[in-house]
């Protein structure tokens, strides 16, 4: 397909670089908040509107599911139409949902303005990763992608403290949404005024019925992983279990005839079957799921099992952001001087499958201190792994194609971080509710977040261990499914961080590599540029 417009596909230098990163970090930073802002207000919230335990994994769910299947659309839209508009239109859908949230007076309500709110931070995502795709070259991506880590991991650590003082004060968790307006209006007014970078535009239209259909098989599938098992509703192994699954496969075969057929696919099977496209979004799949999950439920472990209050059970969390802060950072920076990547990315896989692992021995009784330590090996790994992964993705594309590209990663993340929430959500519900049963206590009404206002001192210890065993119970098997994400890390081939943004043309492709050592299969030790070379499955 031919290009209309070619602009912004040219490398800026230093000074105009910051200049475009201060719009997007400033947006990038308010979207973070809103998600982690929350996370110490949940047990307040669940308590005011009565939440099950089904309506607190969706109170999760819901943002992640819709930031899962709006991705790959924002991500085509920015591909073929205005970035910056479409940027700051997903700011004000973001205020739009922050009004529902904090005005919400039931959980459909809740959980419906989290929906909202997830379809703009799938905009952002994929739009952030589109702009700077078309503005910095791969080899020289690695330190701005840290600086996104880093205002990533500040929203990480400041959401839950300045989360936590508010649902401790006067002021209530509706403010932990209310509090994020005005940040979400000075942002756009920053990217009006910074954000000047022309992007590369093409002729096309999405794939609206690839998106439908996308939407449904997502949906589909999330809305039965999210269900089985749970109180009132069905077992495993049911009859709705075999129809949602047997029409998430009808629809998805139906996706794939269509992206085979339309011009423009919504989900370019090309690229998702390149090599190092495949098995990076196997592992964002798979760790997406222990990044979301460990943001769902240490806060719950903290707060319910060992009896903390939301500031400081936001003051705990600090050694995994910490991690992730030096993780993020302090790689790419690395990455960006010596051009290696593979390195960092096997070894934070390992760090974080050691990191779940570890937190799936915490009980009633661990030491504060060994949390603390688990969770800091995980956020490092995390922080090595998630920024990165999409960093060897976009090496492999066009600038034409890099919001498409990168927004695909991030669809399979969310996914992976829908999926896990609801699942390992669901296996610590029925074993918290098992271990509490057969030591004689209820939790509510089977899977009610525990209320402990008149529960005997013995039903409230019985509870708190049953939740402590339950969050540890779900980390470890989250720890066994991050294994596949190691071995599809270890299964990716290195290629080198070209230096342009621009793919070479097919006739530096076909030229032979440089007997130069210093142009030899490493990756761009020294600063030299190397040939791309595109390696399928």
């Amino acid at each position: 397909m031919s290009r209309e417009v070619i602009e912004g596909a040219t490398k800026l230098d230093e000074r105009q670089i910051i200049k475009v990163l201060t719009g997007l970090l400033a947006a990038f930073l308010t979207a973070i908040l809103s998600n982690t802002i929350v996370v110490n207000a949940f047990p307040a919230m669940m308590a005011e509107l009565a939440g099950t335990q089904t309506d607190f994994a969706w109170v999760m769910v819901a943002p992640l599911l819709t930031t899962a299947v709006s991705t790959p659309i924002w991500g085509k839209m920015a591909d073929i139409f205005n970035k910056k508009t479409l940027f700051q239109f997903n700011i004000v859908i973001f205020v739009a949902g922050c009004v529902m949230a904090g005005s919400s007076n039931d959980m459909v309500r809740l959980i419906a303005a989290r929906a909202v709110q997830g379809l703009a931070l799938g905009g952002l995502m994929a739009l952030s990763m589109a702009i700077l795709g078309t503005t910095i070259s791969p080899r020289d991506r690695g330190k701005y992608s840290g600086y996104v880590g880093a205002v990533a991991t500040v929203g990480t650590a400041g959401g839950p403290l300045l989360g936590g003082f508010i649902v401790d004060s006067v002021l209530g968790w509706r403010w932990t949404f209310f509090v994020c307006i005005p940040l979400a209006v000075v942002a756009l007014g920053v990217i009006h005024k910074t954000l000047n970078t022309s992007s590369l535009r093409r002729s096309g239209r999405v794939d609206w019925l690839g998106a439908v259909l996308l939407t449904a098989a997502v949906s589909l599938f999330i809305v039965w992983i999210s269900f089985a098992g749970r109180h009132k509703y069905y077992p495993w192994w049911s009859w709705q279990t075999a129809a949602m699954l047997l029409g998430t496969l009808l629809i998805s075969a139906l996706l794939l005839f269509v992206e085979t057929k339309v011009e423009d696919p919504i989900i370019p099977l090309k690229i998702v079957m390149e090599r190092t496209t495949a098995l990076c979004i196997l592992a964002s799949m798979t760790f997406g799921g222990a990044m979301f999950g460990a943001a769902s439920f240490l806060s719950q472990y903290y707060q319910v099992a060992r009896g903390t209050t939301p500031t400081e059970a936001g003051l705990l969390t600090l050694p995994m952001v910490a991690g992730n802060l030096l993780g993020s950072v302090a790689v790419g920076q690395l990455i960006s001087r010596y051009g290696w990547w593979k390195r960092y990315l096997v070894t934070g896989a390992i760090f974080a499958v050691a990191g779940l692992a570890l937190c799936g021995t915490m009980g009633r009784s661990t030491e504060l201190w060994l949390t603390g330590l688990y969770t800091a090996a995980l956020g490092l790994g995390l922080g090595m792994l998630i920024q990165n992964l999409v960093l060897a993705v976009q090496n492999t594309v066009s600038s034409e194609h890099i919001g498409t590209a990168s927004a695909t990663v991030a669809f399979f993340r969310s996914v992976g971080g829908a999926v896990g929430v609801a699942f390992l959500g669901a296996l610590l519900g029925r074993r918290v509710n098992d271990l509490a049963t057969q030591e004689g206590a209820v939790v509510g009404e089977k899977g009610v977040t525990p209320d402990f206002t008149g529960m005997s001192a013995p039903a409230i210890d019985v509870v708190r261990g049953a939740y402590a065993e339950g969050t540890g119970y779900a980390f470890l098997i989250a720890a066994g499914i991050a294994l596949i994400g190691l071995v599809a890390v270890i299964c990716i081939r290195e290629l080198p961080l070209r230096q342009t943004i621009e793919l070479p043309d097919e006739a530096t492709e076909a030229a032979p590599r440089s007997t130069d050592p210093s142009h030899g299969p490493r990756l761009g030790l020294g600063g030299q540029d190397f040939p791309y070379v595109r390696i399928v499955l």
